[in-house]
């Protein structure tokens, strides 16, 4: 483990995630800006650690754009922005939460809360479900409701979610959080009146490489080997790959070593009752002291 890589990919991925917070999205295509995050992170020396999510409303997480996606920030839109940058496979995560219905605003603002009282008693040695205990109670206090089935995670190299889960409700107890390891905060919050639990959607735009097999295909094992060499076992977008394969081709060869369960993919995550969620999100490496909050 770097915590120099962790580090850069962290100051990149804040420097990013906090021009996206300053923009004024409405008007502006999901595709657009999807593309200006990746490239502003290849601009500074890094590459995405997975396809930059573009979140709307009810949709919790896993949306980006579509090759040639139409859909354009409204007025009154709730827009998650959850990015990720990797320097040598370590990765950053962060996410930001961009509100343009004044109803939602004290939601984001709990949302945020919730996220800088949980990392506040990150060391350790310390208990993954205080973090959970945390961000519910701040969910309650604030008459709002966590999303029970989402959560951070740990992260290794060239792996975004590495085995554990840092719950966003009160469990029993769970792990400690190891030294010089990293992990990210996620909270998500709903409406009091959401069913506070996210489902597969129908859609599905990110895909990551599951194993690596011949299929006997030979264009098939072609398109794997190619997606090995780019992103190893870090997710993709279809978008990313169509400077070099053609798009009708490049979704039936993914089918193909889906079907195969080579590659899987991450369906878009709804709130079950239709109510809106807002995201905010840190990587941290607990200290023996304290923590390095990476994408401060």
């Amino acid at each position: 483990m770097s915590i120099e890589d962790y580090q850069k990919a962290g100051k990149i991925a804040a420097e990013v995630r906090d021009d996206a917070r300053k923009r004024y999205h409405v008007g502006e295509m999901l595709l657009s800006i999807c593309e200006r995050v990746e490239n502003m992170i290849r601009e500074r020396g890094a590459e995405p650690a997975f396809p930059c999510n573009v979140s709307l409303n009810e949709v919790a997480a896993h949306y980006t754009a579509e090759p040639n996606d139409q859909n354009v920030v409204k007025d009154n839109d709730v827009l998650k922005i959850d990015i990720g940058v990797h320097v040598n496979g370590h990765i950053a995560d962060t996410a930001v939460t961009a509100c343009y219905n004044p109803k939602y605003d004290s939601l984001v603002n709990a949302t945020e809360f919730a996220l800088q009282e949980a990392v506040k008693i990150v060391k350790a040695d310390v208990n993954a479900s205080d973090i959970g205990k945390i961000v519910e109670n701040t969910a309650k206090k604030t008459n709002f409701k966590p999303i029970h089935n989402l959560s951070g995670h740990s992260l290794a190299q060239y792996t975004i979610h590495a085995g554990k889960s840092i719950p966003n409700i009160r469990t029993t107890r769970t792990f400690c959080f190891a030294p010089n390891q990293a992990y990210a905060i996620e909270p998500f919050f709903t409406t009091k009146d959401g069913s506070g639990i996210v489902y597969n959607g129908k859609m599905k735009s990110i895909y990551a490489i599951a194993t690596r097999k011949i299929t006997g295909d030979k264009n098939a094992d072609a398109l794997l080997d190619y997606l090995w060499n780019r992103f190893k076992t870090l997710p993709f977008a279809l978008r990313w790959i169509l400077q070099d394969y053609e798009e009708k081709e490049s979704r039936m060869m993914l089918e193909f070593l889906m079907k195969k369960k080579l590659i899987h993919s991450y369906p878009i995550l709804v709130e079950g009752s239709g109510k809106f969620v807002v995201q905010a999100e840190h990587t941290v490496i607990p200290t023996e002291n304290g923590v390095i909050i990476v994408t401060r």
